[in-house]
């Protein structure tokens, strides 16, 4: 299985982070990484990813930027 995520602008267009990642392993080391460089993503110019196994959505898109709660 291969785990990877996608990586769009707000409006749902395509955005690539300066160093892609490439694909995971598990679902766990996937949510692992986003945990760890998602600043740096949105520094790049990613609003929003979305994880997929084997090509197939499992969810998203989750943004990336902090809510007022």
């Amino acid at each position: 299985m291969a785990w990877e995520w996608r990586f769009e602008k707000a409006d749902g267009t395509a955005a690539e982070p300066a160093q892609p990642p490439g694909d995971f392993g598990t679902q766990g080391d996937a949510e692992s990484w986003i945990g760890e460089v998602w600043p740096e993503l949105v520094a790049d110019g990613v609003d929003q990813v979305s994880l997929f196994e084997d090509g197939t959505k499992v969810y998203g898109p989750m943004s990336l930027h902090a809510t007022d709660d």
